[in-house]
């Protein structure tokens, strides 16, 4: 999904070590990735409400500041969030009939199909509140809002996910990383490294937003 995004200025070191994350580890699962496709329209779809949602508990440390690596500011982050998540071991298993009854349309379309929304479209690619990413397909937790940074790449970018909670996959041709939820298998997109955002990861998930579901720190889920 993209291509990579050089960088030529002088990195940034964070100014601030982020807090551990405790998060049960995920089960792996082994998908083949397709090429990848563009969508020309990007209308809003209203997102499924899941049965197996995951129960969340946030805890509250001191405030942190978090440097937006590409604009050079610093994101004031009032929270470190931790929490605990509470999921099966067992791989979540849906047939193509089970998908499409559960996902609108688009969300079938890049989850389970591998596709790509547009360059600046999505709902979450300047968007910076504090909370937790989940997968819109099973809710599994997946990224934290103090890992996301502005890439400038059109996408949501995240420098790290939570441990376990993401597999990788090399493209057939060898030249990207697809990145997929560990407990689904849903396609979120691609991982790169090595563009000089100066993360503490050296990395960039580039991911659509799509597939993703934004919790805040204040909703009761987190509480």
């Amino acid at each position: 999904m993209g291509t990579n995004v050089l960088r030529t200025t002088s990195q940034m070191s964070p100014t601030s070590a982020l807090s551990k994350t405790i998060l049960p580890k995920l089960p792996k699962l082994i998908h083949t990735s397709s090429s990848t496709s563009f969508l020309k329209n990007s209308p809003i779809y209203s997102l499924p409400t899941f049965s197996n949602t995951l129960k969340l508990t946030t805890l509250v440390s001191k405030p942190t500041n978090f440097p937006n690596f590409s604009s050079g500011y610093l994101l004031n982050r009032q929270k470190n969030l931790r929490f605990l998540s509470m999921a099966s071991s067992a791989p979540i298993e849906k047939s193509e009939d089970e998908w499409r009854a559960v996902l609108s349309p688009q969300q079938f379309y890049i989850l389970r199909q591998k596709g790509t929304e547009r360059a600046g479209t999505g709902e979450y690619d300047k968007f910076f509140e504090e909370g937790i990413y989940t997968c819109v397909g099973c809710g599994t937790p997946l990224y934290k809002s103090t890992t996301k940074f502005n890439s400038g790449c059109g996408w949501p970018a995240f420098f790290d996910g939570l441990p376990g909670a993401i597999n990788r996959t090399a493209d057939p041709d060898g030249r990207r990383i697809e990145i997929t939820c560990a407990a689904c298998g849903g396609h979120l997109g691609h991982v790169f490294k090595g563009e000089g955002f100066g993360t503490p990861t050296d990395e960039r998930h580039c991911v659509n937003s799509i597939s993703l579901k934004f919790t805040p720190a204040n909703s009761d889920a987190l509480q």
